[in-house]
């Protein structure tokens, strides 16, 4: 979802703030920040100081957004400065003829600096409509997300994918983690969460989003959410926020 959101972005800009406010629907907590200072916009991961997983790990993330915009926007302009935290690697060339532009090592912290003129560049692939679907649906995850419990967003990122097949019971999430069922409710209670908390919050947040969007009928709202019967989302609904989807989405 991410993904196309991003791609859905009007320019470059867009697209990068766009990740910077929903990064935690990868990680679970926001890490990235963009920020411009003079001629030049940043996007970096200051929170983590000078620590590091290790240069794979980083040069594998930064290598992956590069390729990134590369792709959806061919022959952009190459970065002017990529920082990592780690200390030097043997070949610090490759790194500049793959990135195209002055690459450091033992930074403060990890970072990919552009142009700022270089956020206006429009995206190909833009889709305004598209863009406020996903926008409004990555809101809804996000604001569904259980905190800064690493294992409960692993929890929820099952939901995702198995709710539009109407799997997503105790059982199929605890075969799709590889856990038993035992130790998914044991790792859940130590976090606080339970799992039918942890469902009907990330159901309610996609239901208030999906009925935000007129285009998508109660039917396929049921659906989407993993419903057996429109009759169940009517119940589960009412008890979530007190009124009916259809009163809900009158008075949105």
């Amino acid at each position: 979802m991410l993904g196309y959101l991003v791609q859905s972005s009007d320019n470059l800009g867009q697209a990068l703030y766009a990740y910077q406010r929903f990064e935690s629907l990868f990680y679970g907590i926001q890490m990235a920040e963009v920020v411009i200072r003079g001629k030049q916009a940043e996007i970096g991961w200051p929170m983590f100081g000078g620590m590091s997983l290790s240069l794979l790990v980083d040069e594998t993330a930064i290598s992956a957004l590069i390729s990134f915009l590369r792709k959806i926007v061919p022959g952009a302009p190459n970065p002017v400065e990529v920082t990592f935290s780690s200390p030097p690697p043997e070949r610090p060339e490759v790194y500049e003829a793959f990135f195209g532009c002055p690459v450091r090592f033992s930074a403060p912290y990890v970072s990919v600096r552009f142009p700022a003129d270089y956020l206006s560049i429009p995206l190909p692939t833009a889709n305004p409509a598209l863009r406020q679907i996903l926008d409004r649906q990555s809101m809804a995850l996000s604001n569904a997300l259980p905190g800064n419990d690493p294992f409960a967003f692993q929890v929820q990122q099952v939901f995702l994918r198995l709710l539009p097949d109407a799997r997503v019971s105790l059982k199929e999430v605890a075969s799709e983690m590889a856990l038993s069922v035992r130790t998914l409710q044991r790792r859940l209670t130590a976090g606080g969460q339970t799992f039918q908390g942890l469902l009907d919050r990330t159901r309610q947040e996609l239901a208030q989003s999906y009925l935000r969007d007129r285009s998508l009928s109660l039917f396929e709202i049921t659906m989407l959410l993993g419903f057996a019967e429109q009759s169940s989302f009517n119940r589960a609904f009412r008890q979530w926020v007190g009124t009916s989807p259809g009163e809900w989405r009158e008075g949105a």
